[in-house]
């Protein structure tokens, strides 16, 4: 009984986490690089809006830039172990940084060279995941590493909602190449603000060939079935749900509404959504948490249901708010 006093005590007079500058250089970076993340997609649909994109070239673009991220998020982990977590977030951030603009560059010109560069653009995103997870650990003494949590979590949060309404108000005054370099500039800033973590063994020197690591993370995942479920069922909603409402959504706010008011809604609601999610599954322990899961990764289809018939508009913010809620019901299992 006079533990939890003293434990409190010294949980209280620890310093803040954003005294810690090299984790607010972090923290930064992590921040920028959420904010080009969620941006790139809404100035892509905004790009159909414009006719300065065919639905054929947006649909080619997003399933260019979730190939390059499941193939580098993939491999990053390993990278992250076996190499300078600040080296990994470097390169990455700089491929993601140099192949936004020719994104920008190919718009109404290129669409294999705009294909090419999102694939780029999306490894680079995938890379610098796991290393900038692994680079909070090198930063932060283990102390403050709940609090170095809850402030990356937050960051995280807020740049999904935040960077499409964002990205809205500028386009209003910025045109859509203008956007995508701002988007490389996130990720130059992406790339160069992290601070240096610490010192890891070179390759050969505690570590295996990368195929064998590779090889063995696979068996890891094998020992957990509800993992390999739960990816199969994501790979299905992204394959059939992401690409689809990503396509259809800027059509029909521009065609079937005549307003890009209803694709900043939707992509408002769902964040808002996904918001409420994750505070309803920090205190929810469902008794199944798989068969919990993958309910809620089904409310995702309530989205491209919402988009079949001229329902109302409300209707169609209400359907992203309730797949935002279900998804993050199925992420934080």
């Amino acid at each position: 009984m006079t533990a939890s006093p003293r434990l409190s005590e010294n949980t209280s007079s620890q310093p803040s986490i954003l005294r810690n500058q090299a984790f607010v250089r972090l923290w930064s970076g992590t921040t920028a690089s959420g904010l080009a993340t969620w941006a790139l997609p809404f100035v892509l649909g905004l790009a159909v809006l414009d006719r300065d994109l065919s639905p054929a070239g947006l649909g080619l673009l997003l399933a260019a830039h979730t190939v390059g991220f499941l193939v580098a998020v993939t491999v990053g982990g390993v990278l992250a172990d076996r190499y300078s977590r600040r080296r990994v977030v470097l390169f990455s951030g700089l491929a993601a940084a140099a192949a936004t603009p020719v994104i920008a560059v190919g718009m109404g010109w290129s669409v294999p060279v705009m294909t090419v560069a999102a694939a780029v653009a999306g490894a680079g995103q995938g890379a610098c995941r796991p290393a900038f997870q692994a680079l909070t650990a090198e930063v932060v003494d283990e102390g403050r590493r709940q609090q170095a949590n809850a402030a990356v979590t937050l960051s995280v949060r807020v740049t999904t909602l935040v960077a499409p309404a964002l990205t809205a108000l500028l386009a209003t005054v910025l045109d859509t190449g203008v956007l995508l370099l701002g988007i490389g500039l996130l990720w130059l800033v992406t790339a160069v603000l992290p601070p240096a973590g610490a010192p890891v063994p070179r390759p050969g020197q505690s570590h295996g060939s990368f195929f064998a690591e590779f090889a063995d993370g696979i068996r890891e995942a094998r020992r957990h079935p509800w993992f390999l479920a739960g990816l199969g069922a994501l790979t299905a909603v992204i394959a059939t749900g992401y690409s689809a409402t990503g396509v259809a959504l800027p059509l029909i706010s521009r065609d079937r509404y005549g307003t890009e008011a209803i694709l900043a809604g939707a992509a408002t609601a769902y964040t808002v959504g996904a918001l409420a999610g994750a505070l309803v599954i920090a205190r929810w322990r469902p008794r199944h948490q798989g068969w919990a899961a993958l309910a809620g990764l089904a409310c995702y289809g309530f989205a491209p249901l919402s988009l079949i018939l001229p329902v109302h508009p409300l209707l169609v913010i209400a359907a992203y708010l309730l797949a935002g809620v279900g998804i993050e019901l199925f992420n934080v299992p």
